[in-house]
């Protein structure tokens, strides 16, 4: 016979954190409240119980959050304007909508699926294109995700629990950064939040719909960052293979119709890219053959596993070393380079994942609440390993992906351990984690010696005094226990709260960004390579000194990593050659292109997506990014750029900028070719301090 469980309401005592005690049910057994009402819809609303504050909680949580992330938003300018160009060449044409083109005129696409960008481009075909049209989608889905956490950690520990896993969630530094930039990564954190909490719902009951739901949120996810959206498809199966309240034939046929829906979800687009007649759409950008497969397991796939990525700018480290991508191995996540995006409250989330999962030992296969432990736990702990050893391309804000895992796992595991408080086990864990907490920031805030040097001190004492408060917590009145968790909660959320003000008193522009003060992703707010050297201590070709990304056309004065110096008008900005921050366009460029543009497919042509993407954000006009992102894709070939120039579809050439290099950027690929076929035979037009080449006057004419 298969068991159930149901949620009774939570403890009278509003300051109560801990999870309300689950009973056993037999399957045919009523359900409480009256028959025909559902356990689990008795869960969800759960209001009887709530402490009046729980509703209007949750809306300031929400609220603060939202303009949390509203501040000072248009400081970024475009952001990355990679993507920036997709969106506003997709607000131009639906085709460019659709494929995620880089320009109106679809001459090559980003390098990865677009459904992140169709939420901005939506927003910018109603509001103009500019930076809150932009990034707004951004901070919204950031107030969702906030509110997709919340809502799970509530079903099954509680409304307070559930405030501090949101808050947690909200206070992140990379969260803070992800949610106000337009990479893809917002909506890879949103989506992946909530297929988890399809998932614990399906864990609740066994419903179906839930499980099928959850693959086609997976799907979706597929279509805004390929791979990664599967990273916790393991976790998923396997905790509701195991542990869901109905007979293993059923799960098995659910979980067969879930991966269905992901298939359909995930596939369609795939399918329509595939067989859409290669001559009449876009290039795939990233891909050396001009197949989205390709690109999905190559560039995109294994290669970001093995540091095998073809056309890449970089390869990894691999094993235990060291690459182009920063250092791999086990402590990554708490390294120089990545540990202030995220890492400031992962020894607590360890410590009451395993408290939690020790809690519930003795409970049910079905139970619900060691399953949503399970489910959120066991993502954070796969992605983290994943992110830890991948030698290929990993950049800092990748770890946006683990802060709603980690933010649940801290709201549960602190309510299982406030439940049983008075335990001294429980004590003693809950005093293990405010120190371990309290210790890691004092470390991070040592990184940024010069950003609120009095802060560490101030973490580590009122840690270390909260602690021993929570040793003796189960044997002292309410108000000083309360008195201790809220000292140790201060302490624990001090420096992340730290670091995401200053990341939002700063804009963040080009490629690679990081969270939090100068310094404290290495890179710096500009972004950059991490630590701006490779293994050994040496500055890549092209890049500044911190490797940061730089000024992107149209947007506001970038920062060249050190002094906030914007590049000269036309010069490449960022690392790489200007590959990863583009180029700042002055007012004489931007004249002379948009001259006779209408006359013209393109009114430009440059190598490297960021610097075309800046002569179209300035200008509003189609330009070709020739060789895609990196300058590598084979797109177009020499003699299909001849084609175009011989019909008079392009009208200038924007001399340097990107590797214009094949695979690896060694400079004998098609945009190497182009470069040295224009310069050959055009000639160069001079516009401020900006270089061109007209491609309607030859040179000798």
């Amino acid at each position: 016979m298969t068991t159930q469980h149901d949620r009774t309401n939570p403890p009278a005592d509003p300051a109560a954190w801990g999870p309300p005690r689950t009973e056993p049910r037999r399957a045919d057994a009523p359900a409480p409240g009256g028959p025909g009402r559902s356990p689990v819809r008795g869960a969800r609303r759960g209001r009887p119980g709530d402490p009046r504050w729980a509703r209007p909680a949750l809306l300031g949580l929400l609220l603060a959050t939202g303009l949390l992330y509203l501040y000072n938003l248009s400081a970024s300018g475009y952001a990355n304007s990679f993507y920036s160009a997709a969106v506003q060449a997709g607000s131009q044409s639906w085709k460019a909508f659709f494929f995620g083109s880089l320009d109106a005129a679809n001459a090559i696409t980003v390098d990865k699926p677009p459904a992140s960008l169709w939420p901005m481009g939506l927003s910018v075909r109603m509001f103009g294109l500019n930076s809150w049209a932009i990034l707004v989608p951004e901070v919204l889905m950031g107030v969702g995700t906030v509110a997709v956490v919340h809502a799970t950690v509530r079903r099954r520990s509680g409304p307070a629990a559930a405030l501090l896993a949101g808050a947690v969630l909200a206070l992140t530094p990379v969260a803070a950064l992800m949610f106000r930039f337009n990479n893809p990564d917002a909506m890879l954190a949103l989506l992946m939040s909530l297929a988890c909490h399809l998932v614990v719902r399906a864990l609740e009951d066994g419903r179906t719909r839930w499980l099928v739901w959850a693959g086609a949120v997976i799907g979706l996810a597929f279509l805004a960052k390929t791979l990664q959206a599967f990273l916790v498809l393991p976790v998923l199966a396997l905790v509701y293979g195991v542990c869901a309240p109905v007979r293993p034939g059923k799960r098995l046929g659910q979980l067969a119709l879930a991966t269905g829906a992901l298939v359909v979800s995930g596939g369609w687009w795939v399918a329509v890219v595939e067989l859409w007649p290669a001559s009449s759409r876009p290039y795939v950008g990233g891909s050396q053959d001009n197949s989205f497969l390709e690109l999905t397991f190559g560039y995109n796939g294994l290669g970001r596993l093995d540091g095998e990525e073809t056309g890449s700018v970089g390869g990894g480290g691999g094993g235990a070393g060291g690459g182009q991508w920063g250092e791999t191995g086990w402590d990554r996540m708490f390294a120089t380079e990545v540990g202030g995006q995220i890492s400031w409250l992962l020894p607590a989330a360890l410590i009451l994942l395993v408290a939690g999962l020790v809690l519930t030992r003795r409970t049910g296969r079905t139970d619900p609440a060691r399953s949503s432990l399970l489910v959120w736990g066991g993502s954070l702990l796969t992605t983290m390993a994943v992110f830890s050893f991948m030698a290929g391309i990993f950049h800092q804000y990748y770890t946006v992906a683990l802060a709603p895992h980690l933010a649940a796992v801290v709201g549960m595991g602190a309510a299982a351990l406030w439940e049983k408080r008075r335990a001294v086990p429980a004590a003693l864990t809950l005093a293990a984690a405010v120190t371990a907490t309290a210790a890691w920031g004092y470390v991070l805030l040592n990184r940024t010696p010069d950003h609120l040097p009095w802060l560490k001190w101030t973490v580590l004492a009122g840690g270390l005094v909260a602690a021993l408060g929570l040793v003796f917590v189960g044997r002292v009145g309410r108000p000083s226990a309360l008195a201790a968790a809220g000292l140790g909660l201060a302490a624990s959320l001090a420096g992340p709260t730290a670091y995401t003000l200053s990341t939002l008193q700063q804009g963040h522009t080009g490629s690679i960004v990081t969270a939090g003060p100068a310094g404290a992703g290495v890179g710096g707010p500009g972004g950059g390579f991490p630590g701006g050297r490779n293994q050994q201590g040496q500055t890549p070709p092209g890049a500044g000194a911190d490797g940061a990304g730089g000024f992107p056309g149209g947007g506001p004065a970038g920062r060249d990593g050190q002094a906030g110096r914007a590049p000269q008008d036309g010069a490449a900005g960022g690392g790489m050659g200007g590959l990863l921050g583009g180029a700042s366009v002055g007012s004489e460029a931007r004249e002379l292109l948009e001259a006779d543009a209408e006359d013209y497919t393109w009114a430009a042509a440059a190598i490297g997506a960021q610097n075309a993407a800046s002569y179209q954000l300035a200008t509003g006009e189609p330009v070709m990014a020739v060789g895609g992102f990196n300058g590598t894709d084979p797109s177009p070939t020499l003699a299909r750029f001849k084609e175009y120039v011989a019909e008079g579809r392009i009208h200038y050439f924007v001399s340097g900028g990107g590797t214009g290099g094949g695979p690896g950027g060694d400079g004998s690929g098609s945009s190497a070719r182009i470069a040295s076929w224009v310069a050959e035979n055009f000639e160069e037009v001079t516009a401020g301090s900006a270089t061109f080449y007209d491609l309607t006057r030859r040179t000798g004419d």
